[in-house]
């Protein structure tokens, strides 16, 4: 019964409130590169979230936090670069942080799990690294993370659909599994100002 209780109240914790987001038709979405990151895959992603947002621009590239930083595991809590992220951006922004580095957050027992992104849902940051990623077929996948964790920001949940950009990456990588939107997640960033329909 206890194992039920902690079970429901972190999907609790994780799960996005639909309710929160709010349309802004004057959000700008903004590109935070961290130094390292090429900016040539970030100019190919930006167009591609283009397609979908275009109030996309790309702000210079800064330093990785140093209290960000997890020593025992030798990466970045994405956690942590969500503070940060959220912190220098403007009441009209959206930041998404590009890093090449191995990020992690808590997953419910789990204190310290690797992932390839992570987003405040909704909220107004996220952040993506490709150190997890398929190199050999990098920015459509890069591409895919980043599309997923600006949905979070939006206020989408994760979807049940096994094509969905929303899908829930659980562990793994099904990033060539997703072909686009589902049409209930498309209707939801219509409804927020998305060209997506």
């Amino acid at each position: 019964m206890r194992l039920i209780y902690l079970s429901l109240l972190t999907a609790l914790l994780f799960s996005c409130n639909r309710s929160k987001a709010k349309v802004d038709k004057d959000l700008v979405l903004k590109i935070q590169p961290f130094i390292g990151t090429d900016l040539n895959e970030i100019n190919e992603v930006a167009d591609s979230i283009r397609k979908y947002y275009p109030k996309v621009i790309i702000a210079s590239p800064v330093k990785l936090p140093d209290f960000a930083f997890y020593a025992p595991r030798g990466r970045y809590r994405a956690d942590s670069l969500l503070k940060f992220l959220s912190g220098l951006a403007k009441p009209n922004e959206t930041l998404i942080g590009f890093t090449t580095r191995d990020i992690s957050t808590t997953n419910g027992a789990i204190a310290d799990w690797g992932v390839m992104g992570l987003g405040k849902c909704p909220g107004n940051s996220c952040v993506v690294s490709t150190f997890r990623l398929n190199m050999t077929k990098g920015k459509n996948q890069f591409f895919k993370v980043a599309i997923h964790e600006l949905g979070h920001t939006m206020g989408l949940p994760h979807c049940p659909n096994p094509e969905c950009f929303m899908r829930d990456a659980e562990g793994g990588n099904p990033l060539d599994e997703e072909k686009g939107f589902c049409p209930k997640c498309k209707k939801y960033l219509h409804n927020q100002n998305w060209k997506v329909l």
